[in-house]
């Protein structure tokens, strides 16, 4: 797949390889490398998935790395819905406003 400049895409570079890694990391963290995947806008005319490129964060941060994803989707979340956390931000809602919503 061709990319081409100015295009969102997403860079992955291995920042420390699995024998480089802090001694005091867990055992099943040391045997994988530490991995920096970034998105931003591609600095190349013309590129190809897999190809070392660069790119310009939001930022204006420029970064190096191999393309791994062009137009990458958001996949964070805040979680799961969680009914206390509703019903603490209510009484939070009534605390700070002095009283019960549904007398107002």
């Amino acid at each position: 797949m061709s990319v081409i400049k100015g295009q969102w895409v997403q860079v992955r570079r291995i920042i420390l390889a699995a024998g480089e890694r802090a001694p005091s990391v867990p055992e099943d963290t040391k045997e994988v490398p530490l991995e920096l995947r970034v998105k931003g806008f591609l600095l190349e005319e013309k590129s190809e998935v897999g190809e070392l490129v660069t790119i310009e964060t939001a930022s204006g941060r420029k970064v190096s790395g191999k393309l791994e994803a062009v137009e990458p989707a958001h996949e964070h979340n805040f979680g799961d819905y969680i009914p206390e956390l509703s019903e603490a931000g209510n009484e939070l809602t009534r605390w700070l406003t002095g009283g019960d919503n549904d007398e107002r």
